[in-house]
């Protein structure tokens, strides 16, 4: 599944600064990470952190950032010890795509004045037209991420792999 590509209004940005519309790096990387539990998720067996770097190709330290983020947010639990590592806080049909994106990057919106939370202020929102079609970009990509759970991921990494293995087959 594609997703649309969108500015995420982030307290680290001035409004000033002009963005593209994607998905910062720690973003599509937390998602993967998430993915990646969900894949080997079993609530009562921490996966270690070391794992999920290498599976992914992300570093082990700017993977640790991401999960202090992500559980502080309430969507993973971290397990000390030996047998140590990082649980989903829930089952994967219960936590979305638009929870994680928006505990990592905070929330959603094309521009400052349509922002999901606390928009800026305008002197030409009564009357900005444009201002409408940004509500409905941001509406429309929060329907696809708040609609998409870890299961689907999960079920479209299966179907993906289900596919590969069938085109492999040679007589």
């Amino acid at each position: 599944m594609l997703l649309p590509a969108i500015i995420l209004v982030s307290p680290m940005y001035d409004r000033w600064e002009m963005r593209d519309l994607r998905f910062s790096t720690r973003a599509r990387y937390g998602l993967r990470a998430m993915l990646e539990l969900a894949l080997r998720y079993h609530p009562s067996e921490p996966i270690p952190l070391v794992q999920v770097a290498e599976k992914q190709g992300i570093s082990e330290g700017y993977l640790e950032q991401m999960m202090s983020f992500l559980r502080k947010g309430g969507l993973v639990r971290s397990v000390r010890g030996a047998q140590g590592g990082y649980i989903l806080a829930r089952e994967p049909a219960r936590i979305t795509v638009g929870e994680i994106i928006r505990c990592l990057e905070g929330p959603l919106g094309p521009t400052g004045c349509v922002s999901e939370e606390n928009p800026e202020q305008c002197s030409r929102a009564e009357s900005c037209v444009t201002r409408v079609l940004w509500e409905r970009v941001r509406e429309s990509v929060a329907e696809v991420l708040d609609g998409t759970t870890l299961e689907d991921l999960c079920e479209d990494t299966n179907k993906i792999r289900q596919s590969k293995e069938a085109d492999m087959y040679c007589i």
